[in-house]
């Protein structure tokens, strides 16, 4: 396992497995988080995930940064590359479109293809959630294709519903709550993503796989009746 340590702040270590976004580094990202969330060392107060590093806050107090550095190397040390994250495979049903997927239109146009074929399109991809952030259970995913990318709205709305799947450029995601955006809003999903009140209140996980597929505007408004737990 390749990788770099560098100092963060004053009670921080980045561990840097490379500077791309690939899916094999994200599987040593995953690899390492799986190990720290099973074997949490008394001095580490918690660790953040990214594309392509893992980053550790650590009590000061108890260790200097070089006593950090050297008991990382021993943790690493005692992961098995052999042994890869098991991926799930969550499905995500969309409803395309009309007034859940105002700029659907938009997006075909951009690309010269039907809204039919960018529904095709997006929905025949498998998509890695790489990481959460900017907003609780936001996925950052990887695997669309790029022909249906899209260029970013000039003006960003300033309400986008939860549930909300867009495009920016060559990322596609999925809005867990309601927030300002500026992503090319092509559909909307009727599954919570976040739902504070669990034991687990994020859907999707780093290391997880996704595929989108549609839904009538009859069956996301019927969604709610049927599933009242985003893991039925």
């Amino acid at each position: 396992m390749d990788y770099h340590l560098h100092p963060l702040g004053e009670r921080g270590i980045l561990i840097e497995f490379g500077s791309q976004i690939d899916p094999k580094i994200q599987q040593q990202v995953q690899l390492v988080s799986s190990f720290l969330e099973k074997n949490q060392p008394e001095w580490m107060i918690e660790y953040i995930p990214a594309f392509a590093t893992i980053t550790i806050l650590y009590r000061v107090t108890t260790l200097t940064y070089h006593k950090v550095c050297q008991e990382v190397v021993s943790l690493l040390e005692h992961i098995n590359p052999a042994n890869p994250h098991q991926q799930r495979v969550v499905q995500i049903p969309v409803c395309y479109g009309g007034e859940l997927g105002p700029d659907l239109d938009f997006v075909a146009t951009h690309n010269q293809l039907t809204a039919d074929e960018v529904i095709h399109i997006h929905t025949s991809c498998s998509y890695l959630v790489y990481m959460i952030g900017f907003a609780p259970g936001f996925p950052y995913l990887g695997g669309m294709s790029e022909k249906i990318a899209a260029p970013r709205k000039q003006s960003p709305r300033l309400r986008i519903p939860a549930g909300s799947v867009g495009i920016a450029g060559m990322q596609t995601g999925i809005y867990p709550i309601e927030t300002p955006g500026g992503w090319q809003l092509i559909g909307r999903t009727p599954v919570e993503l976040f739902q504070p009140n669990r034991e687990e209140p994020c859907l999707l996980k780093p290391g997880d796989r996704i595929r989108f597929y549609p839904i009538s505007f009859q069956e996301y408004h019927e969604w709610g009746q049927k599933h009242h737990d985003f893991n039925s």
